[in-house]
């Protein structure tokens, strides 16, 4: 299986490893970008990036003398007894559902456990892996039904347990990849329940794979507006409807030019409008094929 991570998270891991082995103490230089353009033969934007994330996780400090050397070491403000990775990730997704995946680090994990940010290298094998980490903790909190009867309904219910996760953790459709997916168990799971819909078909594994792949691509990216649509809400005070009739006054004479003044769409009927249509499209694929005669 190859390595999901990009080459950066790679060099963040390693670089880690030798700060929680005592390799690299308090106060040592690490390596510098063009050291780790050498040592692991990848471009400086990559090597400035790895030393950027270990800096924002509060591994590594920047010296005026020095350059960049390793953090000193905190001591915690509690005893980090009773903490395990579950506690840790869980704590992550309530920072991220609230203030998005741009309020997440591990600083503001530890922070918020009372521990030192050093202390999650126990639990983390790099400070960027927490993203991933919580969208594989997002997807093992679906409960899978017993798959209904037939293709489309399987499909449907498996594109509503979807959505309903991207509902209630509004920063997840960002961290979904349909061309680069991580192989971590939650997001396999989903797969694996997905594709049973599936079996009993002649669809060869191209044909599976593509059709699944068209499906969680399409709630993704409709997904991708809640996190979106709940920001303006938040600054306008307003639904969609609400905003759309308050908007009347000023552009009805623009809207009647597309459709009748009133007409409402929202993501809730936009995206179930959009699946029924896909589903419709996917019977092409699933028919039987017969053989055309001159």
């Amino acid at each position: 299986m190859n390595e999901p991570r990009p080459p950066y998270l790679l060099i963040v891991a390693d670089i880690e490893r030798r700060i929680t082995a005592g390799e690299l103490r308090p106060g040592d230089r690490v390596p510098t970008t063009r050291a780790i353009v050498r040592e692991w033969g990848v471009a400086m934007a990559t090597a400035t990036k790895a030393l950027a994330t270990l800096k924002e996780s509060g591994a590594i400090e920047s010296t005026s003398r020095v350059g960049a050397v390793v953090a000193a070491r905190r001591l915690p403000a509690r005893s980090s007894e009773g903490l395990d990775s579950d506690r840790v990730v869980r704590v992550a997704m309530e920072i991220a559902d609230v203030g998005g995946l741009a309020a997440l680090s591990p600083r503001r994990v530890a922070a918020e456990l009372g521990v030192a940010t050093v202390t999650l290298h126990r639990y983390l094998e790099a400070a960027a892996e927490l993203p991933y980490l919580i969208a594989d903790a997002a997807f093992a909190e679906i409960d899978y039904p017993e798959p209904p009867p037939g293709w489309r309904s399987h499909l449907r219910v498996a594109a509503h347990l979807q959505w309903e996760a991207y509902q209630r953790h509004p920063w997840l459709p960002r961290l979904v990849s349909i061309t680069r997916p991580v192989t971590l168990p939650g997001l396999l799971a989903y797969g694996v329940w997905t594709l049973r819909a599936f079996d009993g078909s002649d669809l060869d594994a191209r044909t599976r794979l593509h059709a699944y792949g068209t499906l969680v691509n399409y709630v993704r990216g409709t997904a991708v507006n809640i996190e979106t649509e709940a920001v303006a809400e938040l600054d306008s005070g307003m639904t969609s409807t609400q905003w759309g009739t308050a908007r009347l006054a000023v552009d009805r004479p623009l809207i009647t030019q597309v459709t009748e003044p009133g007409t409402e769409l929202d993501l809730e009927s936009l995206f179930a409008f959009g699946l029924e249509r896909l589903l419709d499209g996917m019977t092409v694929v699933m028919a039987p094929r017969r053989s055309l005669r001159p």
